[in-house]
């Protein structure tokens, strides 16, 4: 977003800012990315461990199913362990709301209108408001309200969206505005447009998604698609790619959607080629395997892998660190887009590995370098 080249500008839509726990979300705040536990639970030990894998990942917001009393009554041990803010999904169930509110979460996953009463909707608001909860309304194009499908006879971006405005309003009519909404479907185009409709007559904060993507491969497409497209045309506050894998892979590929737009960094950005017969190495197992081992870089850098003299020396000088493949088992590696040695086959990963760990250190000294500065100076 700060780079001066006007192609890659992305305007954000102006939204009004909410806090999940202490989560920022809307406003000028960093795109947040969360996740969805699967675990049972009422299973504290398994969701708390769970949980500490998507924080590794760097989850910022972590959502947790509540729709039982074992559950709302193990989410007390679970928001405790957690480093992040949870959000308890309620369904139909006021009163789990009520418990899961005072067990500790920042955020009820909850659609008013489908709770039941008005005084059920506004005893949820109270418990809410005293224990400094946000609202998360979703709606889904799955569970379409029966009056708007006769409506409108099929879900359409129309229906999402007066199904969204329904349930604010229910929020709104209790002096409640601590909420941000959702708008998923499965079919992209319709989340697409929902979005885009729901964007111009609201703003609060908006939690993206496509629902039910897929698979690991299928739904991260999916996703990417449906996600990266509103992220480009600046709407989204908050996402979660929803994925049958496992969460601390959403994150990932949240993250990796977020990087490729440039609206945020964590961790290594790879650049690598597909590979053909000109590679001097296994670009394929090399970038799988420097990926894995990667994973607990948080520092933003990049690095390239490049089978070939062709395209890597080009893309080498726009990375931290490079690798292009040579001849004779050896290879040259470049350091701020320089040459600056060869390296053989059988040094490569742990070089590459080592040289990244060292250039991640250094960029993270120099920050607390700064910042030592800055306060010194302000004293």
């Amino acid at each position: 977003m700060n780079d001066i080249r006007p192609w890659r500008t992305i305007e954000r839509r102006q939204s009004r800012q909410i806090m999940v726990g202490s989560v920022p979300v809307g406003g000028d705040a960093p795109i947040t990315v969360q996740t969805m536990t699967n675990t049972p639970t009422s299973d504290a030990a398994a969701t708390i461990d769970q949980i500490r894998r998507c924080e590794e990942a760097g989850a910022d917001i972590i959502r947790v199913s509540c729709p039982d009393t074992d559950s709302t009554a193990a989410f007390k041990q679970i928001a405790r362990a957690a480093q992040v803010p949870l959000v308890a999904d309620i369904h139909f169930h006021y009163k789990r709301a009520l418990e899961a509110a005072d067990a500790g979460a920042a955020c009820l996953r909850i659609n008013p209108g489908n709770i039941g009463s008005n005084e059920r909707v506004a005893e949820v608001v109270r418990a809410a408001k005293a224990n400094g909860c946000a609202i998360r309304i979703g709606v889904n194009a799955g569970s379409l309200e029966k009056d708007l499908l006769e409506k409108y006879g099929e879900p359409c971006p129309e229906a999402l969206i007066e199904s969204a405005l329904d349930h604010i309003k229910l929020l709104q009519d209790h002096d409640f505005h601590e909420y941000k909404v959702a708008v998923k479907a499965s079919d992209v185009f319709l989340a697409v447009a929902a979005y885009h409709g729901l964007a111009e007559a609201v703003d609060c904060p908006l939690h993206l998604g496509i629902t039910e993507a897929g698979g690991l491969i299928g739904g991260t497409v999916k996703s990417s698609i449906g996600l990266g497209s509103l992220l480009w045309a600046g709407i989204g506050d908050t996402i979660r790619v929803s994925l049958s894998a496992e969460p601390e892979q959403e994150v990932r590929v949240g993250f990796e959607i977020l990087k490729a737009l440039g609206l945020r960094t964590r961790g290594v950005r790879v650049v690598s080629c597909p590979s053909c017969a000109r590679q001097g190495f296994d670009v394929i197992r090399t970038v799988q395997t420097l990926e894995e081992r990667l994973q607990h870089i948080k520092t933003p850098l990049s690095l390239s892998v490049l089978g070939c003299v062709v395209n890597g020396p080009g893309e080498a000088r726009e990375t931290d660190i490079g690798l292009t493949g040579g001849g004779n088992g050896k290879h040259m590696v470049y350091l701020s887009g320089m040459k600056d040695h060869h390296i053989e086959d059988g040094d490569m990963l742990d070089h590459i590995v080592k040289l990244v760990e060292e250039k991640a250190a250094a960029i993270e000294a120099e920050k607390d370098d700064a910042g030592e500065t800055a306060a010194v100076a302000a004293e």
